[in-house]
């Protein structure tokens, strides 16, 4: 499943932006790479991080993998209910499984992630 309104990373991140504030998670595509996810250690809220930082750790059965920021920004919020529910990343990765909310630095930074036509395109669907 791949959401026309959202931006997506070669690294199989999603990011919705809604004015400055930005909400992002892992892909469809990526949670069933992983498979049942145990463990999802979150981002510190009012952390700076730059494009391309680590911004969390999912752990799941298969393996572990670190999630990066797509774009530079502050964190304002995280998803508090993956720490009892780490499964809503398998379960709703694009609603109840978002990871963190963050304050977008420079919106021009969007302009290097993929639409959901070109993210289709990267995972062959």
């Amino acid at each position: 499943m791949v959401i026309d309104e959202l931006l997506y990373t070669e690294t199989h991140e999603w990011i919705k932006v809604d004015g400055k504030v930005a909400t992002m998670g892992i892909t469809d595509y990526a949670q069933k790479e992983l498979g049942d996810i145990v463990y999802v250690e979150l981002p510190e809220i009012d952390t700076e991080l730059s494009a391309g930082d680590i911004l969390a750790t999912v752990e799941a059965v298969k393996a572990v993998e670190e999630i990066y920021i797509p774009i530079s920004g502050i964190i304002i919020e995280v998803n508090e209910q993956l720490a009892d529910a780490s499964d809503l990343v398998n379960s709703s990765p694009y609603d109840e499984g978002w990871i963190a909310k963050f304050e977008i630095s420079s919106t021009d930074e969007l302009e290097g992630l993929m639409n959901a036509e070109e993210y289709k395109k990267l995972i062959g669907d």
